[in-house]
């Protein structure tokens, strides 16, 4: 990779950016997590109290690529076939037909996924993990590029069900939004009339656009001893007395990715170990189960990761 590439990366990253704000404004660096996620072939995990902005930033980003995107409601009737799709008999045709369900789209947008039941949460296990849909034992593929950005609701426990942990793993990056500073909230309130924000965000690039850039992000260069220091973090969250489970491999790989597309982001071609910081709690921290006992005394998994943070030393930088 030259550095006029990560310069193009950087400078084609920051306009997305700009674009999506216009809906979310002030949320830049929750918006880079979600880009980030999104360039690395992975999904993201909205968590956060209502009325925040988690459904206007997931339009906001469908709406800045051109090509598809669909959005699920997520309710306790909801059917796994109401999300893949379902196979129909022509009677026209003789023959059996499948018809694609909203899975079938460049982004994906699973509103309050914990209130579906754990069988049709599960119906996103395969696609999120290998970009494919069984469906009567035939396989479709999902034409990249393809996230799922799934919301939920911390607050509201009646009626829904919380997320296995097995699922939580297959999403990269996990954040919330947050209120809005006193100054962005002013702006906000000025314009109360406009009750659409994300409609007025116009696409700026094409899917096939997109796949390019996360080619090109795969393509940056990580030391072996950054690579180190990534995987000593991961086994510190699993040696740490308070975890009951620690990050698995999948994270590890996760997070190897997602600070690929972090350093080229910043207009670099090589990764180092401050992009690993910079990451490591939102690809880390929902990976990890808290001991009840120490969850109970108020540890939380942020708290197991800042840790480890801590106590792993990076490596050092060497002079060129």
């Amino acid at each position: 990779m030259t550095q006029e590439q990560a310069t193009w990366f950087h400078d084609a990253f920051g306009r997305l950016v700009d674009n999506i704000d216009q809906a979310i404004l002030g949320k830049r660096e929750v918006i880079a997590l979600v880009l980030t996620a999104f360039l690395s072939d992975g999904h993201v995990l909205l968590e956060d109290f209502p009325g925040t902005g988690k459904t206007v930033l997931a339009k906001a980003l469908a709406n800045t690529l051109d090509g598809t995107h669909s959005r699920i409601q997520f309710t306790p009737d909801l059917l796994p076939s109401d999300v893949t799709g379902v196979t129909i008999y022509d009677q026209g045709k003789g023959r059996f037909e499948f018809h694609r369900g909203p899975i079938f789209a460049s982004i994906v947008l699973a509103d309050e996924i914990n209130r579906a039941s754990p069988k049709t949460q599960s119906a996103l296990l395969e696609v999120m993990e290998e970009g494919r849909v069984t469906v009567d034992g035939v396989g479709y593929e999902v034409e990249p590029p393809f996230m799922v950005i799934a919301t939920q609701n911390p607050v509201e426990q009646a009626g829904t069900y919380s997320l296995p942990e097995a699922q939580l793993d297959r999403f990269l990056i996990k954040t919330s939004l947050g209120y809005p500073d006193h100054e962005t909230a002013v702006t906000l309130l000025l314009d109360s009339a406009n009750r659409a924000r994300a409609t007025g965000v116009s696409p700026i690039i094409a899917s096939g656009s997109i796949v390019s850039m996360a080619r090109l992000a795969s393509e940056v260069y990580v030391d072996a001893a950054v690579l180190s220091y990534l995987n000593e973090l991961v086994t510190a969250t699993r040696t740490h007395p308070d975890a009951a489970l620690g990050v698995s491999m999948r994270g590890a790989l996760a997070l190897a990715r997602a600070v690929k597309t972090w350093a080229i982001s910043q207009g670099r071609t090589y990764v180092t170990p401050d992009d690993v910081r910079a990451l490591a709690v939102p690809v880390l921290a929902h990976r990890i189960i808290v001991d009840p006992e120490a969850e109970f005394t108020g540890t939380t998994a942020r708290d197991i990761v800042e840790r480890a943070l801590a106590e792993v030393a990076p490596p050092a930088y060497r002079a060129a």
